[in-house]
């Protein structure tokens, strides 16, 4: 699987992991009680900065409030420090890719600095 695609302009784009945190601010569709959240998020970028900055700009047009983002790397980057990358999230790497975009692959809530995982289909109580 291509972690890199050569764009018109002739630039290399790669996919960057990032962790986001959110805050609160009215109209944002977190859960009423939610007193933030974490976005896990894909974003194509020439380098980590421009991946930041495009994710950063695209929560803002959903009316969302980032906080803070943690970046984690390529995909090479991850799989040397070990970490186990599977298809499904090898997968959403690639859209990212193939559609230059910024994709949110899970959304954790807050509720009194508690994470409630509303994000991959899990409830939160370990399944």
């Amino acid at each position: 699987m291509a972690e890199r695609a050569e764009t018109a302009s002739g630039s290399r784009q790669q996919v960057f992991t990032l962790l986001v945190q959110l805050g609160r601010k009215p109209g944002d569709g977190l859960p009423d009680k939610a007193t933030g959240a974490a976005l896990m998020v894909y974003a194509s970028g020439v380098d980590e900065a421009e991946a930041v900055r495009e994710t950063v700009a695209v929560l803002k047009q959903a009316g969302t409030a980032p906080l803070d983002v943690t970046g984690y790397g390529t995909r090479a980057e991850r799989e040397a420090l070990g970490h186990e990358i599977d298809s499904e999230e090898a997968a959403l790497m690639q859209r990212a890719m193939d559609e230059n975009a910024v994709i949110v692959a899970q959304m954790t809530p807050f509720f009194d600095g508690a994470p409630e995982d509303a994000g991959t289909g899990t409830n939160g109580a370990g399944g």
